[in-house]
């Protein structure tokens, strides 16, 4: 793990050469927004101090025993959108987890993950700490939160080094066996419809059948993006090698929904078409003729990189 820990820093001090910042234990760099416009006749203000908390425990809160400069925080928007107050302390919504990876030797960011969970219910009381546990569960929000970021580090650390996020993946999976026991959905294998909730997308993440998804992520970046401003041509022929190891994992279905494969597709699927827009005609449809295979509900957009250019 050292290794991959001296791999990443190494790597994202080039990729941020002009942000330089003192060396802290902060991981995130993380956006919280909470809207709770669907909710009437409430005090407003206690979802300002809602917003303001979340923020300071994803921002403040030590994740990890590895040491990131402010250059190195991981970007990441955690977006809330209540939509019923049950009483006067908990409440119900959604939660939109968005995090970005820089690409070498540019200035553009990457989308890494970009999807909403449904199930999300908590108690909120104004001015009481929140605080993470790795041994228990004693708050929905805080559990939610916590199994996130350990998401957001697992990944972004994938895209580094290959499995390199596993350790992080090993939390979230902890997280969710904390909480088999809690009142809340989201947890448990049954909970929710088509195997789309947290347990079943650490236990995919984790999963033998699904390792070639994690060999994309690296693929993707490292063979991939970080090239495309150098050697373009090299970097798409590698991307488009990359989505066949998706290929694999879908062809073998280690279950009917795949909710770890949709996830990472569903955060690329423009970037695919941008990248795949600007190829020669045999490698469009090379790419085209994967991407309508294990994404078939984007058809539509992938067979617009055929008529670009």
């Amino acid at each position: 793990m050292e290794l991959i820990r001296i791999l990443r820093y190494s790597l994202l001090a080039i990729i941020a050469v002009v942000l330089h910042g003192p060396v802290s234990s902060q991981e995130l760099n993380c956006n919280v927004q909470v809207s709770a416009q669907q909710i009437q006749g409430s005090n407003r203000q206690v979802f300002e101090n809602m917003q303001r908390d979340i923020y300071e425990f994803m921002n403040s809160t030590v994740w990890t025993n590895h040491v990131f400069s402010y250059a190195e925080r991981i970007d990441c928007n955690i977006l809330i959108n209540l939509t019923d107050q049950i009483s006067a302390d908990e409440f119900s919504g959604t939660i939109q987890i968005q995090a970005r990876r820089p690409v070498y030797n540019t200035t553009y960011s990457a989308t890494m993950l970009n999807f909403i969970d449904n199930s999300f219910r908590f108690r909120y009381v104004e001015f009481q700490p929140l605080e993470f546990d790795a041994t228990t569960h004693r708050s929905n929000l805080v559990s939610v939160l916590a199994y996130y970021t350990y998401i957001i580090l697992g990944f972004d650390y994938d895209s580094f080094s290959p499995l390199g996020g596993t350790e992080f993946f090993r939390m979230a999976e902890k997280i969710v066996t904390n909480a088999q026991n809690a009142p809340e959905t989201g947890w448990k294998p049954y909970d929710g419809s088509r195997n789309r909730n947290r347990y079943w997308l650490v236990k995919n993440i984790l999963d033998k059948e699904y390792e070639e998804v994690r060999q994309f992520i690296y693929q993707y970046y490292i063979n991939g993006l970080d090239k495309m401003e150098s050697r373009v041509s090299e970097a798409r022929a590698s991307i488009v090698e990359s989505l066949r190891l998706v290929q694999v994992v879908y062809r073998r279905k280690p279950d009917p929904f795949m909710y770890l494969v949709q996830i990472v597709l569903d955060a690329r699927t423009d970037e695919f078409v941008n990248i795949f827009s600007e190829s020669f005609p045999e490698e469009k449809g090379r790419a085209v003729e994967i991407l309508t295979e294990i994404d078939p509900s984007n058809k539509t957009k992938y067979e617009r990189i055929t008529s670009a250019g």
